[in-house]
């Protein structure tokens, strides 16, 4: 970090500039008792429809994987189910968050968990330029093409969510 970037380097950040990944890191204000996207989109100004959050998931014959969805929607786990090659996955308990991918909620990005996970990223989110994604702590996003995003992550796009009902 220099003198002029007050904006402190994540890992997430780092894995991709030594890609030469293009990307921006967007720091936002940290509300404890809120942090769903829609909070994010809010202190970003920017539209919910292109902060995505990433949620982990546990399939009964995939294993771990990763969603990456828009901040208004929610994961239809029968469709995510079936992109990640399983009958049925449910969402990783929270306790097991930190643990199993190395951030914690509301800091947890598809880049640079302790492992790679297949990864799947809601089929809307090539219809912006740039998307937002954590950076791997709270209060940092990334802004990012998310075609780059997707090639780095190795992650297939899948209709892999649903309205809030």
């Amino acid at each position: 970090m220099n003198a002029k970037d007050k904006t402190p380097k994540t890992n997430a950040a780092r894995l991709l500039d030594k890609a030469g990944v293009a990307h921006e890191l967007i720091p936002y204000t940290v509300d404890p008792d809120n942090l769903a996207a829609e909070h994010v989109a809010e202190e970003l100004g920017e539209d919910i429809n292109r902060v995505f959050k990433t949620l982990v998931l546990h399939g009964d014959k995939a294993g771990y994987f990763v969603c990456v969805i828009p901040g208004n929607m929610e994961v239809d786990l029968k469709k995510a189910a079936k992109a990640a090659g399983a009958k049925k996955a449910e969402m990783i308990p929270m306790k097991e968050l930190l643990g199993v991918t190395g951030y914690i909620r509301g800091g947890c990005s598809p880049v640079g968990m302790k492992k790679p996970f297949p990864t799947f990223f809601h089929s809307t989110a090539t219809d912006y330029p740039e998307i937002y994604v954590s950076a791997g702590v709270r209060g940092l996003q990334l802004k990012i093409a998310p075609a780059d995003l997707i090639a780095f992550c190795g992650a297939k796009v899948a209709d892999i969510a649903a309205p809030r009902s």
